[in-house]
């Protein structure tokens, strides 16, 4: 399979999805002001939200108002944050030039997939609405319950999946592209290397704290993502 680099071996991103191909912060950002009212929490910037996030998400809310919510206080904040989100998420659209990188990729005889953190019975409507679907190999959301507290072991099952694959799938031929601190400790834990994207939930500086590739624009990620399989 060659690409741009004139690589001839089979080269995977996994991409994120919330903050990285899906342009929502905004809408993440007006949700969380929405469940902080409900407490009584005065709202926050998307500066202060980038400075500031974190997964698990009350550890997020630790850093915040100095201390864990309750319970009953993570209950209201979760379900409020999560009507809100999802009333307004279709108002959500690609990251800037994604659906073309998508499609340059898979044309490159390249392979790419989505491991999400977003409940995985509304990620697939989702991605197949945007009308991408058809660029990856798969598409994983979180089908877990309860409190997330990180991708890694997502991201391990995620990829031993595409590695059972007929076409098989080295670890060490792929590059995860996300917008998280946690984005990088997955790929880590699974044998990937990642690139980490500023258009998202994080600042550079806490992004930096990661010591992987920190990118502005999706194009930068797939071609960082280029030069680091071209060294393997």
């Amino acid at each position: 399979m060659a690409s741009r680099n004139g690589s001839t071996r089979s080269d995977h991103i996994v991409w994120d999805w919330n903050g990285t191909l899906l342009h929502d912060i905004d809408v993440v950002v007006e949700a969380t002001n929405v469940s902080f009212a409900e407490i009584g929490i005065p709202p926050i910037t998307l500066e202060r939200y980038r400075e500031l996030y974190c997964v698990p998400v009350p550890r997020f809310y630790e850093r915040l108002i100095g201390r864990l919510p309750t319970d009953e206080e993570w209950a209201v904040m979760d379900s409020t944050f999560h009507r809100h989100y999802f009333a307004r998420a279709d108002s959500a659209a690609l990251a800037e030039g994604a659906a073309a990188l998508l499609a340059d990729w898979q044309e490159a005889g390249r392979t790419q997939s989505v491991c999400s953190l977003a409940p995985h019975e509304r990620l697939l409507p989702w991605v197949t609405r945007l009308g991408i679907h058809s660029h990856f190999l798969r598409v994983d959301g979180n089908v877990t319950d309860g409190v997330v507290t990180g991708k890694a072991e997502q991201m391990a099952r995620h990829l031993a999946a595409l590695s059972a694959l007929p076409s098989g799938l080295d670890p060490g031929r792929v590059v995860v592209i996300g917008d998280a601190t946690d984005d990088a400790a997955a790929a880590a834990h699974a044998g990937a290397k990642a690139v980490l994207y500023t258009g998202g939930s994080h600042s550079r500086r806490s992004l930096l704290a990661a010591g992987v590739p920190v990118v502005d624009t999706l194009d930068e990620a797939v071609r960082t993502a280029e030069e680091l399989l071209a060294r393997m």
